[in-house]
């Protein structure tokens, strides 16, 4: 009777052994996985634009550091006659190894008021001469930001890191 016991204990004591070791091993998996989740997040935003006159703050990678905005505007004309008939603000996120002998591909970001939005929705004017208008990249209260079609036709230096950094969705509203 004796043995027979300590046989269950064995069996149970080894179960338990089993149980409690894959739960180590899953436990350290997963904090693997988390650490290499956040390093990753890291690399790929670890400086911030934020724009608080607009409300919104866009994420970019450590290459990305000391780069520069410039503030332009993009104007919108009526399709029959061509007519500036909208403009608003574009900013330019400059990246920081950019010169007038060697331009990079810039991160283009377009400002409307929600009422310019919806116009060119409405297609009561267009901007530039591609067959579809800008892409929204975001929205708060009062504005949407959005990326100018065909930003980079000219495929300059640096536009496969920028689609790279938009496809994280870099840009949040606030």
């Amino acid at each position: 009777m004796k043995k027979l016991i300590q046989g269950k204990e064995r069996k149970v004591l080894s179960i338990a052994l089993i149980v409690v070791g894959l739960g180590i091993v899953v436990y350290g998996i997963s904090v693997i996985l988390i650490k290499n989740k956040s390093a990753d997040k890291k690399s790929l935003s670890i400086i911030e634009y934020r724009n608080s006159q607009y409300g919104f703050s866009f994420s970019l990678p450590e290459s990305w550091k000391g780069y520069s905005i410039v503030e332009d505007k993009w104007k919108g004309s009526t399709l029959s006659s061509g007519v500036t008939v909208e403009q608003g603000p574009i900013i330019l996120i400059r990246h920081p190894q950019w010169t007038s002998a060697n331009p990079r591909q810039d991160i283009p970001i377009m400002i409307f008021s929600l009422n310019q939005w919806s116009s060119l929705q409405l297609e009561q004017f267009h901007i530039g001469a591609a067959p579809f208008g800008p892409q929204e990249l975001g929205r708060n209260g009062n504005y949407v930001f959005a990326l100018p079609a065909r930003y980079n036709y000219a495929f300059p230096t640096g536009f496969e890191e920028v689609e790279q950094i938009l496809e994280n969705n870099p840009l949040q509203a606030f």
